[in-house]
């Protein structure tokens, strides 16, 4: 696990990474969806809903639907700047940097969201979990050969139905371009809807039990994934900046 976001990526890193990341989504997503009745990952339905309550003349729900796509799209590009930022400069902790702050969010918002107040407590609820959703997502896009988004199920349903229809396809004999399916990414995409599934319920469950309090275990795994790679960009930099004896 201390490996999962070094600079070097391997098809296992980028797996096991992929996994983790997936299944913390269901789990925040749910945890939105119990306390604001919001799906925070899933822009497709906000979209959606914001259609539907701008029809319906509630500019309530249409605002929050924009809050919630706003900081979607911002947490998707705050993740491109700081990603960028590190790669730019050679730190090891690229990737780290970015589960860094989603560790430091989400332990701040486990800690505070219960002591805000009711009235705000559903605007503040979509912001931060989106702001996560567009954060961790665009993160996972950054790496490996297969596009994954970890917030987005219809997606790895999609690529799931595609890849089982390459297996099934027949080659006829001398075919210039023959189909060739990938039984492999089927099972890791099939795993990547259980854990999403697995998540919810633990989100879901874990609230109802704790409230809030549920995502800052999530913020203990990010920041324990996280702190090698910080730790020796730190030490690194430590080092460059120490004056030599003489």
């Amino acid at each position: 696990m201390l490996n999962l976001c070094a600079p070097e990526r391997t098809v296992r890193r980028n797996t096991h990474l992929a996994l983790v990341l997936t299944a913390i989504a269901g789990i925040l997503n749910s945890v939105g969806f119990v306390a604001v009745a919001t799906y925070t990952s899933h822009m497709t339905g906000i979209v959606a809903s914001m259609a539907d309550a701008a029809v319906l003349h509630a500019p309530g729900l249409v605002g929050t639907g924009l809050l919630a796509l706003a900081m979607f799209i911002l947490g998707a590009v705050v993740c491109a700047l700081v990603f960028n930022w590190g790669r730019v400069n050679g730190l090891r902790s690229r990737y780290a940097n970015i589960l860094l702050l989603e560790g430091v969010g989400m332990l701040v918002f486990g800690l505070l969201a219960e002591h805000v107040r009711d009235a705000h407590r559903p605007l503040v609820v979509v912001a931060v979990l989106c702001f996560t959703m567009g954060l961790q997502n665009a993160l996972i896009t950054r790496i490996g050969a297969w596009p994954i988004r970890t917030t987005h199920v219809t997606g790895m349903v999609t690529d799931i139905g595609v890849e089982l229809g390459k297996i099934l396809y027949r080659n006829g004999p001398g075919a210039a371009a023959p189909v060739v399916g990938e039984p492999r990414r089927v099972g890791l995409l099939a795993l990547l809807v259980a854990l999403f599934f697995l998540g919810g319920v633990a989100g879901a469950a874990g609230y109802l039990w704790l409230g809030f309090e549920v995502v800052i275990p999530v913020a203990g795994v990010l920041l324990l994934i996280a702190h090698r790679r910080l730790i020796q960009d730190l030490q690194d930099a430590w080092l460059t900046r120490r004056p030599r004896r003489r």
